[in-house]
């Protein structure tokens, strides 16, 4: 008998959904043993009825079920819990979900702040009240779902890595337990390091980086190293795919396109604090971690949900 699996997509850009579909050929093999039941980027379910002519949310029951995207509104909420409800296992699939994601970053601000700056402060919009009608209202701030319902599978990334959604349907068919091992995308990377900085200061991400396509990693220097800001020590790996037919080096997404590590996979282990350990990192091969513009921001960039980011106190004047 087929698993049946919903799907829902809340706070999101819908990434996550385009990263099913790039399962490619190994989805073939697994859509025969899945049923889908609820999935809106699919299909035209609706929440009330297909004409709207129930008066409660309406998601149907199924073994698995997937949330994409973290929670900013009442709506969002609401169908987090349905999807509690109604689903057996319940898997948070990338970094919105897991983590709050990019739009987490608004958990800086005090919602009346943001109103503020989009609806009356902002130079190209005519000021006008907040909207309201036939509009859920936010939340105090962006959760990701684990903070609204308890979640099964962590499956994080932006988007996450496909293969790691094959891995976690196939143990879930099994009857098996799914889990990322806690290793950083430093233990994956196959660059050469020498544990020490080429030079003292931090380049902005978009200068050019020196490297030459034609050399294998291990001859390719660490790009922290040449003093570009990687969070690969902080990160949770799983991002990467192996070289040629499956049976080379495992490289890192950011770090197969010459680009550092963003850390969007989030922190290695639960209850980490990456902008702590990555100031230790930085210092570990003499860079200045004080050149590191709007750390906060920055290195809390994908994991703003669970308290990570929150207006700061008001300083007296």
């Amino acid at each position: 008998m087929a698993v049946k699996v919903a799907e829902e997509w809340l706070n999101i850009c819908g990434g996550c959904e385009v990263t099913i579909l790039d399962i490619g050929e190994p989805l073939l093999d697994l859509l025969p043993e899945l049923n889908f039941v609820h999935m809106p980027v699919l299909m035209d379910h609706k929440y009330f009825g297909q004409t709207g002519e129930k008066e409660e949310m309406e998601i149907p029951e199924a073994d698995v079920g997937i949330i994409s995207g973290g929670v900013r509104n009442e709506k969002e909420k609401h169908v987090a819990e349905e999807m509690r409800k109604k689903c057996k296992t319940l898997i948070a699939l990338g970094s919105c979900a897991c983590y709050g994601g990019i739009p987490a970053m608004a958990n800086m601000f005090p919602l009346e702040a943001l109103y503020e700056k989009v609806y009356r402060g902002c130079k190209t919009t005519d000021a006008a009240d907040t909207p309201q009608e036939n509009l859920p209202p936010l939340l105090d701030r962006v959760y990701a779902v684990d903070e609204v319902v308890p979640v099964d599978v962590n499956i994080p990334g932006c988007p996450t890595n496909p293969d790691l959604v094959v891995k976690a349907l196939t143990a879930l068919l099994k009857g098996e337990s799914f889990e990322i091992p806690e290793r950083s995308v430093c233990d994956e990377c196959p660059v050469k390091r020498e544990k020490k900085a080429s030079g003292g200061e931090i380049k902005r991400t978009l200068e050019s980086m020196e490297f030459d396509q034609s050399k294998p990693w291990d001859q390719t220097r660490c790009y922290m190293e040449q003093g570009y800001l990687c969070l690969g020590p902080v990160t949770l790996a799983g991002c990467g795919h192996k070289e040629g037919n499956g049976d080379g080096v495992t490289v890192p997404r950011c770090i197969k396109g010459y680009m550092p590590c963003r850390g969007c996979f989030g922190p290695i282990r639960k209850g980490a604090n990456p902008l702590v350990d990555m100031m230790s990192a930085i210092s570990s091969i003499g860079l200045d971690a004080k050149q590191v513009p709007d750390r906060r921001a920055l290195l809390n960039r994908y994991i703003g949900g669970q308290n990570r980011l929150r207006p700061l106190p008001t300083r007296p004047k």
